[in-house]
């Protein structure tokens, strides 16, 4: 299994995106007609071979805006794995009581699984069918459309990584194990789901709300250029790390 995407949420999506931009070299390469129906507007970004994604609330029935009420404003919104079968991943999850909240079946198959089975991150398997080598880091990823590749920037490299918060770590971290087919580890900070390609890292809480993804590890060419381009652009930068719609971008020296 494979840490293919993260989603942010926003009120509004372009600023995120224009920050995205301007601070981590990050370019859209697709927007995504298919999340109207959840009453949705996107952007998608390639990360090397992984993808970021701003997704904004249209509707006043979207439950993208119910949570960004939940949160108090923009954070983290959601984790996309990709597996080798998203089919047989759904039967087998279903099958240890997550609820299945929205499914496709064809060439491009997914599961969201309701976030309160994942301590209340909205969460998805996906796979994508036909394809020669489904962890190849070019290989096709339809949320992204067809031409992400000549999307992709030089000081951006990949996504790491992801942090959830949790009341309960531990409980939580056992969980998703649980759930994804994945061993807990102890990590840097805390409990870690170490997959075949990146990790889920799970902290306590760090807001009020105490739930969702908080931060995301980053790999870039070069740290120093990033956080001279936040201060340029009046981005919060923490610690050696940038916030940027909520969450926090910890960077990586890529390598």
């Amino acid at each position: 299994m494979w840490l293919r995407q993260v989603a942010l949420v926003a009120h509004d999506l372009e600023p995120v995106v224009d920050r995205l931009d301007k601070v981590l070299g990050l370019k859209v390469a697709y927007n995504d007609p298919g999340v109207g129906i959840f009453g949705l507007v996107n952007a998608v970004m390639p990360v090397g071979g992984e993808f970021l994604e701003v997704v904004q609330p249209v509707k006043d029935d979207a439950s993208a805006l119910r949570y960004l009420r939940r949160r108090g404003g923009d954070a983290g919104y959601m984790v996309i794995f990709e597996a080798a079968d998203a089919l047989g991943e759904r039967e087998r999850i279903r099958g240890l009581g997550a609820r299945v909240i929205a499914e496709r079946d064809g060439r491009y198959t997914f599961t969201h699984f309701h976030p309160g089975d994942f301590g209340g991150v909205l969460t998805s398997v996906d796979s994508v069918a036909g394809v020669a080598d489904w962890f190849a880091r070019d290989s096709d990823w339809p949320p992204a459309g067809h031409d992400w590749r000549n999307a992709r920037n030089e000081l951006s490299t990949a996504l790491l990584g992801v942090a959830v918060q949790s009341a309960s770590p531990a409980a939580t971290a056992a969980r998703w194990g649980r759930l994804l087919g994945v061993s807990v580890a102890e990590g840097p900070s805390g409990p870690r789901l170490d997959l075949a390609r990146g990790y889920v890292d799970f902290m306590p809480p760090v807001d009020e709300d105490g739930t969702g993804v908080v931060g995301i590890d980053i790999a870039v060419s070069d740290p120093a250029l990033v956080i001279e381009a936040a201060h340029r652009h009046g981005v919060l930068v923490k610690g050696g790390a940038v916030m940027i719609c909520g969450v926090r971008f910890n960077l990586v020296p890529a390598v």
